[in-house]
């Protein structure tokens, strides 16, 4: 089940309230350095170099455990007490060039500037270019605020525990927590507390989607309706349709310009692709409607624009906006219990707020919730590094899949049009909310599959992944 972010102060309230069971803090910390050998050994090969930095507290304890549980690995343990007498003792240890280091110096609980020997140590350890994975926390990030106290460790992953910590989720975090990997079961009790902020677990869609009736037709499972494409933009089109397609609706019928009608059909077997014109009128048995990829051409006038404002506002099924259209749309209400997603990223959610791009990174709740406000209590899903997906009120999702190699063009049109594939069917439109958090999940999931694969993955790979 999703998870709380949760303070500093929580965590050792958490753990406080485990020490009053039978669990031991020793049990807990066994799992912790078995949980983070886990990881160490999935980024090494066998017989790779490891260097395990272990200060004087507890993430110092959970390194020195781990490195007890790195078989067919060659471990370096250094304890650092005192950095000025360490550094040189560091300098050679990395002058090896290991394959991983294992950052166990400070832990959740440092919330005071370091001195000058601290941070000429952290600076030797971030010029080196080492991947390093990260125990709970970078040393010398405040998990509670986000910024560093005068220097901080940039960690390739960071394998926390129990929860998510809230610092670990600003913006300012991202370029030293890296990847973000939650351990929750290591032998705690039961969190205790809640939050408004969520974070996925793939174990949140166990037996999600659910099994379809196997006398079930193409009626069965929807039918979305897709407008896209324009001239020198129709790729975005056939991204959008084949990913619709990849989520496995009944049917699946794509609206595009008539400039682009034969470069997507072209590209397209069992979307069925109509050339929009204001006379056009969607299927009558559309249950689902995508409005946006590759609609970005000079040519469109404002007869589209009118005719995909008035989906907004009045179509009774579900309706996802995304990457052009979202300029169209107009602040306002929309139909009582009507189903409506929009799918921006950063820039163009300081587009729809008439504000900039950093407003929206300093407080990307605040700017989740306000959008959802503006636009009907519509969901949104505020993509980019942890996506967030919420509205007006309730909680906000943060989803932990993804790389950094979906920043490519079109990823997103793929986003919005498996959505669509996956709210056109009647079984998951009624509960939206997990619906959309799976398709994130998802996608995000499916680049990672890719990623263990090649590096070189293009837009067209994820196109065919997406949902496997």
């Amino acid at each position: 089940m999703s998870l709380p972010v949760i303070s500093v102060a929580q965590m050792r309230e958490w753990e406080e309230s485990t020490w009053c069971t039978p669990v031991t803090e020793c049990e807990v910390m066994a799992n912790a350095g078995r949980a983070v050998a886990r990881h160490a050994l999935a980024m090494t090969a066998p017989g790779s170099n490891i260097l395990v930095l272990a200060g004087k507290g507890h993430n110092g304890d959970d390194a020195r455990l781990a490195s007890g549980s790195l078989a067919d690995r060659k471990v370096r343990l250094l304890n650092i007490v005192d950095p000025a007498k360490s550094l040189e003792e560091l300098r050679i240890e990395l002058e090896r060039v290991p394959c991983l280091l294992i950052d166990g110096l400070f832990g959740v609980g440092i919330n005071r500037p370091l001195n000058h020997e601290w941070i000429e140590l952290i600076q030797e350890i971030n010029v080196s270019g080492i991947p390093v994975l990260a125990i709970d926390v970078p040393s010398g990030l405040n998990a509670d605020s986000g910024e560093t106290e005068g220097a901080a460790v940039y960690a390739q992953t960071t394998v926390t525990f129990g929860a998510p910590k809230r610092g670990q989720l600003y913006p300012g975090s991202f370029p030293f927590v890296g990847s973000l990997v939650v351990e929750p079961e290591i032998g705690l009790v039961r969190c205790p507390f809640s939050s408004e902020l969520q974070w996925t677990e793939a174990s949140d869609f166990k037996q999600f989607p659910p099994a379809r009736r196997v006398d079930g037709h193409k009626g069965t499972f929807g039918h979305v309706c897709i407008l896209a494409g324009s001239r020198g933009y129709h790729g975005a089109a056939v991204l959008a349709a084949r990913a619709a397609l990849r989520a496995r609706p009944g049917l699946v019928s794509l609206y595009t310009h008539p400039d682009c009608y034969i470069p997507v059909a072209s590209q397209l077997q069992a979307a069925m692709v109509h050339s929009w014109t204001p006379e056009a009128a969607f299927s009558e048995s559309c249950s689902a409607v995508v409005v946006g990829p590759g609609l970005a051409g000079p040519e469109l006038g404002e007869p589209m624009k009118e005719a995909a404002r008035e989906l907004w506002q009045s179509f009774p099924m579900p309706v996802v906006f995304d990457a052009s259209a979202l300029d169209w749309l107009k602040p306002g209400t929309t139909p009582l219990n009507s189903r409506r997603v929009i799918t921006p990223h950063p820039g163009e959610a300081a587009r729809l707020l008439q504000t900039t791009t950093e407003v929206i990174q300093t407080n990307r709740v605040a700017a989740l919730r306000e959008l959802s406000s503006r636009y009907g209590n519509c969901w949104v899903v505020l993509k980019g590094h942890q996506t967030m997906v919420g509205r007006t009120s309730g909680d906000i999702y943060v989803n932990p899949s993804g790389n950094p190699f979906m920043a490519q063009g079109g990823t997103g049109d793929i986003l919005s049009g498996y959505l669509g594939g996956l709210l056109a069917q009647p079984r998951l439109q009624a509960n939206p909310l997990r619906t959309i958090r799976y398709g994130v999940w998802r996608h995000g999931a499916s680049a990672d599959s890719l990623l263990q694969n090649r590096l070189d993955w293009t837009t067209e790979d994820l196109a065919a992944a997406i949902g496997t």
